[in-house]
């Protein structure tokens, strides 16, 4: 793993957790190996890096079926996950090589804002 890379999610995920103190996780993952680069979690139930994988294979997923679709122009922006009493957005970075993973608590957070701290801080 790059440590330039590393450094750059590590100093992201600092800037998101100011901008949305109140958010419950939050991970940059490198989407063609799942791995994760860097995650905070203020549940220690929730572990952002274990599910990184399956958040990249999400966006793989995805991919697959816009080319299935034969949607040339379009890429995914992002991906909202609405859960009973979270909110689980998965944005890809503007080279599609990265993914921004956030999970937010429904009650607690007004999700535009997080949708567009989250825009602001994904190039």
């Amino acid at each position: 793993m790059d440590s330039k890379q590393v450094q750059r999610a590590e100093k992201t995920i600092q800037a998101i957790r100011q901008e949305l103190p109140e958010l419950l996780a939050v991970a940059v993952i490198q989407i063609e190996t799942g791995q994760s680069l860097a995650a905070y979690s203020a549940l220690p139930a929730l572990n952002p890096a274990k599910a990184a994988a399956h958040n990249a294979e999400v966006i793989k997923q995805k991919r697959r079926a816009i080319a299935a679709l034969k949607l040339a122009d379009e890429r995914i922006d992002d991906i909202l996950i609405s859960l009973t009493t979270q909110a689980h957005l998965l944005r890809v970075s503007q080279d599609g090589a990265r993914l921004f993973y956030l999970v937010v608590d429904n009650q607690d957070t007004n999700l535009a804002i997080a949708r567009t701290i989250l825009a602001q801080h994904s190039s």
